[in-house]
C-alpha cells in the first residue's frame, strides 16, 4: 500500500498536539476519520507510529523518524509550490532575507537596487543573530541569510563568501578612559560594562566570553543586550559602555559617531562574512541576483581587509 501524502500531514498534526481528539478538531475532521488515516499510514509503513498514554499519544522510535521526514517533505513541497508559481505567473517571486548586524547598513542598499530591477518583487527582511538565522534557514522560514561566522559552514548549507575580516575589535566612545591607552589587556576590561548581543548566541559573543573565562575572569558585565551592531555603536558613543564590532561597520558608523577602536592584547579571530542558504533548496531568481549585487557592493570592503 503506497503512503498517502495527506495521511503523513495528518500524522504530523497528531504528533504536534499529542492527542488524536485535539488534532481532529484542528483539522476539522471526525476522530474516527483521523484514526482511520493513522491506521492506513501504519499499514503502509508496516510499523507502529504512536503509542497511547494516559495523557494522549507519544511517538515510537519509527514515528519520530517519520516525523523528521515529514518536515523535510513539507520544505520540499513549499519549494516546488514557489518554483511553479514563479514560472507560471511570470513574477519575480518572494524573497525572504535574514541578516545579522555585520552588513545591516549594506543590505537595504542592495534591496533598493534589486527592487529597481524587479519592481514586482516582494521582500521580507528579518534581523537576528547568526544561530537563529541558521535555524530559520533550516526550517524554511528564510531563503538566504547574510551573516558572519567563525565556525565552518554546516554540510546542509551553502555559502557564497563575501570576505573575511578581523572578528573581534573592541570599541569605546572617544572620551572613554581607555580610549587613549596605547594597549589594553583583557583584565583591564573586566570591570567595564558592555552593550552586546546575547552571550549564548555563539559566534563572537561566545568567543569574547571564552577569552574572559580562559583568564579566570567573570563574563562581560552586560548592561544592554542588542543584536544590531549599529545600535550598539550608538549606545557606546553616548555612554561609557564597550562593545565589539568590525572595521567594515565601524568605518560606516565613524562618519557620524565618535567611537574609537581599543588595542586589546590577546583577543584575535577571523570570521567569514557571506550569504548562506539551504543546499538543494529552491531559490527564486531574485536570490541569485541579490547575491551578485551584494558582492559588487562589498568589493571595497573586501579590498580593505585583504
Amino acid at each position: 500500500m503506497p503512503i498517502q501524502l495527506r495521511d503523513m500531514e495528518y500524522f504530523a498534526v497528531i504528533a504536534e498536539h499529542g492527542k488524536v481528539q485535539r488534532a481532529a478538531e484542528v483539522l476539522g475532521l471526525s476522530q474516527p476519520a483521523l484514526s482511520k488515516s493513522l491506521r492506513r499510514l501504519e499499514q503502509a509503513t508496516n510499523a507502529k507510529l504512536l503509542r497511547r498514554t494516559p495523557k494522549g499519544v507519544e511517538l515510537t522510535s519509527v514515528g519520530s523518524a517519520l516525523l523528521a521526514r515529514v518536515g523535510n517533505l513539507r520544505l520540499s513541497l513549499d519549494d516546488v509550490t514557489r518554483e511553479i508559481a514563479d514560472l507560471t505567473e511570470g513574477r519575480a517571486g518572494h524573497l525572504r532575507i535574514g541578516m545579522g548586524g555585520v552588513l545591516a547598513h549594506v543590505v537595504p542598499v542592495v534591496c533598493a537596487a534589486l527592487l529597481r530591477e524587479a519592481p514586482r518583487l516582494a521582500l521580507k527582511l528579518t534581523t537576528a543573530d547568526h544561530a537563529t538565522l541558521v535555524d530559520n534557514l533550516r526550517n524554511g522560514m528564510l531563503d538566504i541569510a547574510v551573516s558572519a561566522a567563525i565556525a565552518p559552514t554546516q554540510e546542509d548549507l551553502m555559502e557564497a563568501r563575501l570576505y573575511e575580516e578581523q572578528a573581534v575589535t573592541i570599541y569605546a566612545a572617544a572620551g572613554h578612559r581607555l580610549a587613549k591607552r596605547r594597549q589594553v589587556n583583557l583584565t583591564d576590561l573586566a570591570q567595564e560594562h558592555w552593550a552586546l548581543p546575547p552571550l549564548d548566541t555563539g559566534g563572537i559573543a561566545r568567543l569574547l566570553n571564552q577569552a574572559f573565562s580562559n583568564l579566570g575572569l567573570p563574563p562581560p558585565k552586560l548592561a544592554v543586550e542588542a543584536i544590531s551592531m549599529m545600535t550598539r555603536f550608538r549606545l557606546v558613543a553616548a555612554s561609557d559602555l564597550l562593545t565589539y564590532g568590525t572595521k567594515s561597520v565601524a568605518e560606516h558608523a565613524a562618519d557620524h559617531l565618535d567611537i574609537v577602536a581599543l588595542r586589546v592584547k590577546g583577543l584575535s579571530a577571523t570570521r567569514r562574512v557571506g550569504v548562506r542558504y539551504r543546499k538543494d533548496a529552491y531559490l527564486p531568481p531574485a536570490a541569485f541576483r541579490f547575491i551578485e549585487i551584494l558582492k559588487k557592493v562589498t568589493q571595497d570592503i573586501t579590498k580593505t581587509h585583504r
